[in-house]
């Protein structure tokens, strides 16, 4: 009698890790498709933002100052806040929320 419990009780143990297993997978594949794909597709976004800036683009920075790129260097930028010349601040490319070009 003690034979078929145990049997009985290994399958339903197999059965309950197949299930565990199951959710897990179901789980990995939400977690990749709700979290890190669009992750992956904004940092590409903003990449391609921070590659195309040219000097004179229209900017917006992070903190919420817009401006104009006057100069850029590897990984810097100056930005002229307002239409005093005098204000001009060197920030970081990754400061840059957006950017809007100017049409020449």
């Amino acid at each position: 009698m003690n034979v078929f419990l145990t049997a009985a009780e290994t399958g339903s143990t197999a059965a309950s890790l197949v299930s565990m297993l199951i959710s897990f997978v179901i789980l990995g594949v939400f977690f990749v498709f709700i979290i890190i794909l669009p992750q992956k597709k904004e940092q590409k976004r903003m990449n391609a933002m921070l590659t195309s800036m040219e000097i004179g683009d229209y900017v917006l920075t992070s903190s919420g100052f817009y401006g104009i790129i006057i100069d850029i260097t590897d990984d810097t930028v100056i930005v002229e806040f307002g239409n005093n010349k005098n204000c001009r601040i060197p920030m970081k490319k990754t400061s840059i929320a957006q950017v809007e070009k100017t049409n020449q």
